[in-house]
């Protein structure tokens, strides 16, 4: 008996015109209920400690760590954006290291959020968190910061993602946003990898596109060898490999992350194919003027009403929660005019990270305090200006004028200050100033409790006065 098949014909979804963040509406509702919802607001970067809840190994040497806040408050973010994060490398006893990190995870999520790290066998950072940061483990956390993120609202909803290697993990936070969102969009995600294997998130990558008509996926192997089985795109990316993946890629915005070069090589191809510069976004860490003035004014906002925030944030909670049947058990914000307040909730067991190493502990020791102060007026002076700055453990003086950067002046003279993006962000180069005054000018790489204690950065840092600084 031969069994018929009857093919069903599936529709397309009905949907709304274009997409529009969750948070975007009620951030402008004049009612008062909107105003507890100020706990969703992106807009504004904290300093906050969060838990690891879950680990997920990935392809390509990555590994995604899931946190949620300790205060049990959600990560208000923008798909994009990442997070800077302060890892005890070198022990408890000594300064942590500060890395920023992508968050991978959709904002639509909220209470919990996740970064991607990848890897590097000779790095100092990334090793230490696949081996140590398991469920239980507690960081020091600060964001969300960043202006590569997706709009708040958009008619046209039509993107372009370009990923290549660990590229892929904001543009994942971006993809995941979309997938969970109604509304019309069009998206065309083209990601580069080096091996065939070596794809992170490539199931879900798969899922998505299986099950969401507005989402298309390319992968291409970069010029290091094709499998015979491979079916993707081989070589590097170039404009015949755009225009075949998206012919219409001039009527796109294009996201696109991944190494300088890669970017640099984006950036001149997506020109050639018609794509307006408004139309491009990257992730450099060493952005456009544009880029960089957005994440002034985040972080200047941020300097600005943090404790306004925190204040209207607790007033606004007390008002709205009180209102409400005891029986609805929503969730209450943990802010008071202080900042956040510790979350009650099943008892946090902490993995106990595994001790440095000999050389680890080494590096990090702290001067004899008995030991005699130099006198800067001993050291060789160079360089000309109208301001000195005296580097107390090179024994050097330095003399820079105001609208100079430090760090430039200070690495020229040949003072060891280790430095990665030079705009503020990764903090990196923090040192201490011992005296005087600078005008600082972050992207997020330093927290205020930081800048109490008498650090900055130099990358992004003009002097004010003369200077002392314990480099």
């Amino acid at each position: 008996m031969t069994e018929l098949l009857t093919e069903t014909v599936i529709q397309e979804p009905q949907r709304i015109r274009g997409l529009e963040m969750p948070w975007n509406r009620v951030m402008g509702s004049a009612e008062a209920p909107a105003r507890a919802a100020r706990a969703l607001d992106p807009w504004h970067p904290q300093e906050f400690m969060a838990e690891c809840v879950e680990t997920i190994p990935e392809a390509g040497g990555m590994m995604t760590f899931v946190f949620r806040r300790c205060d049990g408050a959600p990560l208000a973010f923008r798909a994009g954006q990442y997070v800077n994060i302060a890892f005890p490398v070198n022990g408890e006893e000594h300064e942590p290291v500060d890395r920023s990190y992508s968050l991978s995870s959709s904002p639509t999520e909220p209470w919990t959020f996740s970064v991607t790290v990848k890897r590097d066998p000779g790095g100092l950072v990334s090793p230490w968190v696949h081996d140590n940061v398991r469920p239980g483990t507690v960081l020091d956390m600060l964001g969300p910061v960043g202006a590569f993120h997706l709009p708040d609202a958009d008619r046209r909803a039509r993107y372009l993602f370009l990923a290549a290697g660990a590229g892929i993990t904001p543009i994942m936070s971006m993809l995941r946003t979309i997938h969970s969102l109604p509304g019309t969009a069009n998206v065309v995600v083209l990601y580069h990898g080096a091996e065939a294997g070596g794809f992170a998130f490539d199931r879900e990558l798969a899922y998505i596109a299986s099950v969401d008509s507005r989402v298309k996926v390319f992968y291409a192997l970069g010029d290091r060898g094709r499998p015979e089985e491979w079916e993707g795109f081989s070589g590097r990316l170039s404009s015949a490999m755009i225009e075949e993946v998206a012919p219409d890629a001039n009527g796109r915005q294009v996201y696109a992350c991944g190494p300088e070069g890669y970017l640099n090589t984006a950036t001149e191809l997506l020109k050639k194919v018609g794509v307006d510069d408004t139309s491009i976004y990257m992730e450099f860490f060493s952005g456009d003027r544009k880029t960089l003035l957005e994440y002034q004014a985040e972080i200047a906002l941020a300097s600005d009403i943090a404790e306004e925030i925190a204040e209207e944030i607790a007033d606004s909670a007390e008002d709205y929660y009180e209102s409400q049947p005891a029986a609805f058990g929503l969730y209450e914000p943990g802010y008071d005019a202080d900042g956040t307040l510790k979350a009650s909730g099943l008892p946090l067991e902490i993995v106990e990270p595994e001790a440095p190493s000999t050389e680890a502990a080494k590096g990090g020791s702290e001067a004899d305090p008995a030991a005699p102060s130099p006198d800067a007026s001993t050291f060789d002076t160079v360089g000309t200006g109208s301001l000195t700055l005296s580097f107390m453990r090179t024994g050097i003086n330095v003399r820079i004028d105001p609208e100079e950067h430090i760090l430039g002046a200070a690495q020229r003279a040949g003072v060891r200050i280790g430095a990665n993006c030079k705009e503020g962000m990764c903090g990196s180069c923090k040192v201490v100033k011992l005296s005087g005054e600078v005008e600082m000018n972050h992207q997020g790489g330093i927290r205020k409790r930081e800048i109490d204690a008498g650090k900055f950065l130099p990358c992004c840092s003009t002097a004010q006065t003369d200077l002392v600084i314990d480099a």
